[in-house]
């Protein structure tokens, strides 16, 4: 599986929010996160970057 670490990026600072993503919904500015057990975070942004490599995605704050 290819899970994710989303990183929320708020100037200077990196603050992972959630691990083990599975599934990135973007509507606007909303983010909404849910991990593997099917867990779910909403948070307010635009997604930078994803890099399957790292297993990151980045997502500036707003």
């Amino acid at each position: 599986m290819c899970e994710l670490n989303v990183i929320l990026l708020r100037g200077d600072s990196r603050e992972q929010v959630m691990d083990s993503v599975a599934r990135i919904v973007v509507e606007g500015d909303s983010i909404e996160l849910t991990g593997i057990l099917g867990e779910q975070m909403t948070v307010a942004g635009s997604v930078k970057e994803i890099n399957f490599s790292s297993g990151e995605a980045l997502i500036l704050a707003k």
